[in-house]
């Protein structure tokens, strides 16, 4: 008798753990009713139930053709509720299907059918200039500006954005932009964006789509070299700054200096002083190193990857190295004539 109690105690206790196992729900909580060509948007699964010891696996249909941007998603635990979120992104326009999904817990596996989201295209009027960014939110951190060459500045941006397409970033008017170092983590995307613009041009306006408002929200940064102050050590276009200049001339007045003073006192001090001098001033003037770049080589405008590419180097040559960023070399070509080699284009010998 007491073994037949034990054992039904144990089959009551089995069935209610089932039981509980089995209230565990998943289910799409959020899908975007429509969604704009290239925005990224999120898709919301809710498990319902208590949590386990080990989290959930996600398995997308390998073969679809849309899948998530990052391989785990954002989780949000809301009482006996999770939330777990994934972003996508819309690469074509008229209709995309969310891939079938399998998730597998402790207890079972549950499966998650297709699902079609309509995608139309965003039509932005010219006087928005629009900058072909949708997000729910924009902003942008600090921003640098320096000089290009005689005629043209060059802006450095540092933006963040929630849900957003950032590595479609084209400020309209702009002679030449693009984005570098983009970073995502769950809805937030990080990146910087360069572009060149006319020195005579103090302010650039542009607008990205907020998802949020369903509205162009217009952005303006100063683009006046004078007015801008440094926020970040980036220097895409090494030239003899103001600031380079000052300190050749500030240490030519300190050689004549010193020289005057030794004429007149005849201490030996002051003529050291000389030499230290001349000895700094000297090295403004020595000649810059020189590379060897690969005839056929693009001459490229930034140092970012698809830069407009202003020309390709005639034959082998030797040229001025002015400055390197990450893999690329700024250099001095013929009749003045500047720009950006990849380091996979100079001489292997």
């Amino acid at each position: 008798m007491i073994v037949r109690r034990l054992f039904a105690a144990i089959l009551l206790l089995s069935l209610g753990a089932g039981a509980l196992f089995a209230q565990v729900e998943y289910r799409y909580s959020y899908l975007p009713k429509k969604v704009y060509l290239h925005q990224v948007f999120p898709v919301t699964l809710l498990a319902a139930g208590a949590e386990r010891h080990r989290p959930p696996t996600f398995r997308f249909d390998p073969d679809a053709a849309l899948h998530p941007i990052e391989k785990h998603p954002l989780k949000v635990i809301n009482g006996n509720d999770i939330f777990y979120t994934f972003y996508f992104k819309a690469t074509h326009e008229g209709s995309i299907r969310l891939p079938r999904l399998w998730i597998q817990d402790e207890t079972h596996t549950v499966t998650l059918p297709e699902a079609q989201i309509p995608v139309f295209r965003l039509h932005a009027p010219p006087e928005e200039r629009f900058c072909g960014v949708i997000a729910s939110d924009f902003k942008i951190r600090n921003s640098q500006v320096s000089t290009f060459d005689a005629k043209n500045n060059l802006v450095y941006l540092n933006v963040e954005a929630h849900e957003a397409n950032l590595e479609d970033m084209q400020i309209p008017g702009v002679l030449e932009g693009g984005i570098e170092k983009l970073r995502r983590r769950g809805a937030l995307a990080v990146a910087e964006y360069y572009f060149v613009i006319p020195a005579n041009v103090e302010e650039i306006r542009f607008s990205y789509y907020n998802s949020i408002k369903q509205q162009f929200v217009l952005l303006r940064v100063s683009t006046a070299y004078e007015q801008k102050t440094v926020a970040a050590q980036v220097d895409l276009n090494p030239k003899e700054s103001g600031f380079t200049r000052l300190k050749k001339y500030t240490f030519i007045a300190l050689s004549l200096f010193f020289l005057l003073m030794f004429l007149s006192s005849r201490d030996f001090f002051y003529l050291i002083l000389l030499f230290i001098t001349l000895a700094i001033l000297v090295t403004f003037y020595l000649p810059l190193k020189k590379v060897c770049v690969e005839e056929g080589a693009p001459l490229y405008i930034l140092p970012i990857p698809g830069s407009t590419v202003g020309m390709h180097i005639e034959e082998r040559t030797k040229v001025p190295l002015l400055h390197r960023y990450k893999n690329y070399d700024k250099i001095e070509y013929k009749h003045g004539i500047t720009g950006w080699i990849k380091d996979e284009d100079l001489c292997k010998d």
